[in-house]
């Protein structure tokens, strides 16, 4: 008995020792600034729950209760403890910046949650973007906006960085926005039944759109004071913190409180996982930003039966927790039992059985929340993978309306213009209108075929399509579509072919729903073929397979191999596709011939072709797909006979004999381009490119105005821009930007690029022609100055304009040689690193005379100073100002100011 007692005491000990060694425990000091919100308490609710999970992790919350001053102490408390790492959310970003750099300096790691200070001194911050979510807030009521919106603004009462951030990213997206007019901003700290209220009542009948609140709560209490103003409805309410439970904002929206509520995750589990990877000692990056979204009736429901997952699973985890911790205090009451009952061995063996029983178990559940964490993991991934596949749906549906929008404006700039023109031309001259009609019959007839494919879209969404196939002559049915594309290929000069193995060759198809496949084949064919291209229906007849194969090949730019398995997709488009395009017409067809029981390829070799494979007879088809009428299709309005068409009705005769300012028009429209140069070719002389050699038509034609399109096939109209204005050889050419982008971004870069002009399609060509006369009449009084001030002008630095920069440069190498008579123009060039050729028509741009002209008027008004400041002879003022002899300098100055030198000195 008393080896056995020996033998217990030493096994008491040892438990003892195990029971009471600390050593292994994670130290974990979170200081939070206020647990009053419920979005506070929500943080804190997920930090313990994620610091449940381990159970060698112990978590400790110090309250501020609002206050900075119990915030430091909290802090230096943990520092003096000697916490392994210390979490703080700053309730200010200056006050604590010092006690978090002591706790640097000790050697504890530092996180920061949802708030920042003013230091860098710290490990990590893990918190929402609340700049992007203020630009969130922003873009929600922007892209509602139909017309101009009246909104409030209630902001953080603090100076916390989430207060100031929301504001500032709400205000980069509404500020200078002509949709939207802030009422007011208001700080809503206080009660706001005290600033909110009153503000409604001032505002008296004035409508308010919407009110932009800093968090759920504020926004409650705001919807609570309209209410009882009977103004609740009149109202769309928007919050922060979108946290799920009977009070939160998923719960505000879905009950029609709030119009719609910005998710902002407390970041309570995050946050205890990063610190485990900073005392772990793996690389954390700097700044963690969590994701945040929009929250609305459209997706409040998923998101709030995910969050209610995620809670269930955090509820079990607490279940779990209570066991194993239950668990753990029987261990100890046994283990204590042991103490009290030492020298009974067999009760000491059997707590030691129960001990790796109990273990065991632990072990078992400790595997079980394992597991359950995993299935959080997979349910919070397949939250982000929604979000993700929402954010995706979202943006394709907005570049496909933007791309939809830009392609209907150039038609219907055409068909604008060509009815202001119609209008002008017919009051003022009754000449014969055929060219304004066909640009109006053929625009319209493009828009009508992009408004058609749009309803398509729709009906192809819903499944309303409904086979109507009859017996049809497969190549008359082309041959009449290959008519309509013919006199587009003989204008570009396209070799267009169809060709048929046999020509009697009957199918059952949906004339309709066929015409709409060879339209849009061919509409893409058209469009990205060069001039001189090839274009080339191949009907072939298998009558082994039972199969007829509709081949279209073109010569143009082809689909990048890696996108060819897209191309069939909605709103796709190619990585080279320079041109604006709604992505929806491959779409369609591949739906289409698959209504046939056909399917579509497309092969990419020197061009695109694609291949329809159409099956023949009607055995593949039901009884209700089949019809013996014949459904009509559209055709053209009106035919334009050659009679009818009058070539000569933009020809309106100028005056040949003055010389034509010039104008390099930069478009890749053919119609808009043809239209342009007919309306203007009578007052200037016009040049155009399609964009592919744009710079360098304008360094060599040095033209007087440059007109130039944004959407073009290698460089884009601002980077064009952006290269004339940037060289010295054309940066004082006017410059003229046209196109369809009329958002706020495209107008800054437009003038960041150096445009002197931008106008948006659909324009006026009134406006457009008057627009480039005022650049040339200002042109001109800018040459006016420099005649007039010929040797004044100076070279100055960077920060003057690059014309002044140009004569200041002009004038200094001029003067330089001033009495050389052999430097030349040639030389003059070179100095300035451009052609003779170059030279010659920007001087001629920007003064309105030839380099030689300039050289000389340049020394006549130098030796006109010498003549007024210095005693020397008429010769040797002559030779001093580069002439060869005094007579050429006499005649040359008598002619200039219309006295010889000597007269002109005894006058002053």
């Amino acid at each position: 008995m008393r080896y056995l007692f020996y033998i217990s005491f030493v096994m008491l000990f040892v438990f003892s020792s195990c029971k009471n060694d600390q050593s292994g425990k994670i130290q974990i000091g979170f200081s939070q600034c206020t647990s009053n919100s419920h979005w506070r308490k929500n943080m804190n609710y997920s930090m313990q729950v994620q610091a449940s999970v381990f159970s060698n992790v112990e978590l400790s919350i110090y309250d501020s209760q609002n206050s900075p001053q119990n915030q430091i102490k909290d802090i230096k408390s943990m520092i003096r403890n000697e916490v392994d790492i210390i979490i703080v959310s700053p309730l200010e970003p200056h006050l604590i910046v010092d006690v978090v750099k002591e706790a640097e300096n000790r050697g504890i790691p530092v996180i920061l949650l949802d708030r920042k200070i003013n230091s860098n001194a710290y490990t990590a911050f893990l918190g929402a973007d609340n700049l992007e979510v203020g630009r969130k807030a922003g873009d929600y009521i922007v892209s509602s906006a139909k017309e101009k919106l009246n909104i409030i603004e209630v902001k953080g009462g603090d100076k916390s960085t989430p207060a100031v951030e929301r504001s500032l990213g709400f205000h980069q997206v509404i500020d200078n926005n002509s949709k939207i007019n802030l009422l007011r901003s208001i700080d809503g700290s206080g009660d706001l039944a005290e600033s909110f209220g009153p503000l409604l009542d001032s505002l008296g009948n004035q409508a308010i759109d919407f009110a932009y609140f800093f968090n759920d709560e504020m926004a409650m209490e705001g919807w609570k004071i309209a209410k009882a103003k009977g103004l609740e409805n009149n109202i769309k309410f928007i919050g922060v913190d979108g946290l799920n439970g009977p009070d939160g904002g998923i719960q505000m929206v879905q009950d029609g409180v709030l119009e719609a509520s910005l998710l902002y995750p407390t970041g309570g589990a995050e946050v205890v996982k990063l610190a485990l990877k900073v005392l772990n000692g793996e690389e954390v990056a700097k700044n963690n930003l969590l994701s945040t979204t929009i929250i609305d009736q459209f997706n409040a429901s998923i998101l709030k039966d995910q969050l209610n997952r995620i809670h269930q699973q955090q509820i079990e985890i607490e279940d779990q927790v209570e066991i194993i911790t239950k668990k753990e205090e029987l261990f100890a009451s046994q283990n204590m039992l042991v103490k009290a009952l030492v020298v009974f061995l067999l009760i000491i063996l059997s707590l030691t059985v129960y001990s790796v029983y109990s273990i065991r178990a632990i072990r078992k559940k400790n595997r079980q929340l394992e597991i359950t964490n995993k299935k959080i993991t997979v349910q919070r991934n397949q939250i982000e993978k929604i979000a993700e596949e929402i954010k995706i749906t979202n943006e394709a549906k907005i570049n496909f309306f933007t791309g939809l929008s830009h392609e209907l404006k150039t038609p219907l700039t055409l068909i604008l213009s060509s009815i202001e023109s119609i209008d002008e031309m017919v009051r003022e001259r009754g000449v014969r209108i055929g060219n304004e009609v066909e640009l109006i019959q053929t625009n319209s007839n493009r828009l009508l075929r992009l408004i058609n494919q749009l309803l398509d879209f729709r009906k192809n969404e819903e499944q309303k399509f409904q086979l109507k196939a009859s017996r049809t002559n497969l190549f008359e049915f082309s041959l009449n579509i290959f008519k309509d594309f013919k006199r587009e290929a003989k204008k570009r000069n396209i070799d267009f072919k169809l060709e048929s193995n046999k020509q009697d060759l009957m199918l059952f198809l949906d004339r309709n729903l066929m015409d709409k496949v060879y339209f849009n084949l061919l509409s893409n064919a058209f469009k990205f073929t060069p001039d001189n291209g090839t274009i080339t229906i191949t009907i072939l007849d298998d009558e082994e397979k039972g199969c007829v194969s509709v081949h279209i090949k073109d010569s143009g730019i082809g689909i990048p191999e890696k996108e060819l398995k897209n191309v069939f997709e909605a709103f796709f488009k190619g990585s080279n596709n320079r041109k604006n395009s709604s992505g929806v017409g491959l779409h369609l067809s591949k739906q289409f011939i698959e209504l046939h029981k056909g399917y579509i390829n497309v092969n990419c070799l020197k061009g695109t072709e694609f291949i329809i494979t159409l099956r023949k007879g009607k055995t593949h088809l039901n009884d209700d797909e089949i019809t013996e009428e014949q459904d009509i299709i559209a055709s053209n309005f009106l035919d334009l006979s050659p009679e009818y068409t009058n070539d000569d009705f933009f020809s309106v005769q100028g005056d040949t004999e003055k010389e034509k300012p010039s104008l390099l028009i930069v478009e890749d429209n053919k119609d808009l381009l043809m239209f342009l140069q007919k309306k203007l070719t009578a007052e200037y002389k016009i040049y155009f490119s399609d964009g592919t050699n744009a710079i360098e038509k304008a360094f060599d034609l040095i033209p007087d105005v440059i007109i130039c399109d944004v959407n073009l096939p290698e460089m884009n109209g601002f980077e064009i821009c952006k290269i004339i204005k940037e060289d010295l050889r054309t940066s004082h050419i006017p410059t003229v930007i046209l196109t369809a982008l009329s958002d706020k971004d495209s107008y800054l870069e437009g003038l960041q690029a150096g445009a002197d002009l931008y106008l948006t399609k659909p324009f006026s060509y009134a406006v457009l022609s008057q627009s480039i006369k005022s650049l040339l009449y200002n042109r001109e009084n800018l040459r006016y100055y420099y005649t007039n001030n010929i040797y004044k002008v100076r070279q100055t630095n960077s920060s003057g304009n690059l014309e002044q920069i140009f004569i200041g440069k002009l004038n200094e190498i001029i003067q330089n040689n001033i009495d050389n008579e052999d430097f030349s123009v040639e030389n003059l060039a070179d100095r300035l690193g451009m052609s003779r050729s170059q030279l010659y028509r920007k001087v001629k741009a920007i003064l309105g005379m030839s380099i030689s002209e300039y050289i000389i008027q340049f020394r006549l008004e130098i030796a006109k100073n010498m003549l007024s400041t210095s005693t020397l002879s008429i010769s040797e003022i002559g030779y001093k100002s580069g002439f060869s002899s005094p007579n050429y300098f006499s005649t040359a100055f008598k002619k200039q100011y219309g006295s010889s030198p000597l007269s002109f000195r005894k006058v002053i």
